[in-house]
């Protein structure tokens, strides 16, 4: 009979499926811009094109320093609440603001900058619970 191992880091494993389709969808959404604009390097000085490029540079810049706090929370023990709340906010805050840009919506993308900077901050703060709990 097969045995059960429980991953490591269960929490971020599943954030990071979720965040792993937006990551590829944007990629995709910049390719298609690519393609129809016919620009092989860079925006062209197309305004569409430089939002779908910056919503991707965005999320590359921001999700993997957070993926990286939730996984160092679970391993060490942090509090999953917290780590959970943690991700919860970056997945939301990542798809706001994809959504966001993409509507030329300011205050979504606020919006989605300030769940995003929640979710570092959680994710900073679940791992100093484990700190604490020595």
């Amino acid at each position: 009979m097969p045995t059960l191992t429980i991953p490591a880091a269960p929490i971020t494993a599943i954030a990071a499926v979720a965040l792993s389709v937006l990551y590829i969808r944007l990629a995709f959404g910049v390719i298609a811009l690519r393609r129809r604009r016919q620009v092989r390097l860079g925006t062209g000085q197309h305004q569409d094109l430089e939002a779908a490029v910056r919503a991707h540079a965005n999320f590359a810049e921001y999700v993997p320093i957070t993926l990286l706090l939730l996984a160092v929370a679970e391993i060490n023990h942090g509090a999953w609440p917290i780590t959970l709340l943690s991700a919860a906010l970056l997945v939301v805050g990542r798809v706001t603001h994809a959504a966001a840009l993409a509507r030329d919506s300011i205050p979504m993308r606020v919006r989605g900058m300030q769940a995003t900077f929640f979710a570092i901050g959680a994710g900073a703060t679940a791992n100093l619970s484990a700190f604490l709990s020595f």
